[in-house]
């Protein structure tokens, strides 16, 4: 599942959405995240969409913020 859905008029270069896209795959399959409609997989995306935002450009690095901030606050 791609993470464009949940960008909403954000704009990224290319590589970075496909960064993310990646990191949102990962994150979703670590926390059990199947369902797109889910309001849990749309707080990870969000998270990682933000994670962007502040510079953050490595899979790994998304990934992990979106991770442990679930597992710190899950919601």
């Amino acid at each position: 599942m791609s993470i464009i859905p949940f960008l909403r008029n954000r704009a990224f270069d290319p590589e970075v959405i496909e960064t993310m896209s990646e990191a949102f795959q990962q994150a979703r399959g670590t926390l059990g995240l199947s369902k797109r409609a889910d309001p849990i997989t749309e707080i990870v995306a969000r998270h990682i969409i933000e994670a962007a935002q502040r510079g953050v450009r490595t899979k790994t690095g998304l990934y992990l913020s979106a991770v442990r901030d679930f597992r710190a606050n899950p919601r």
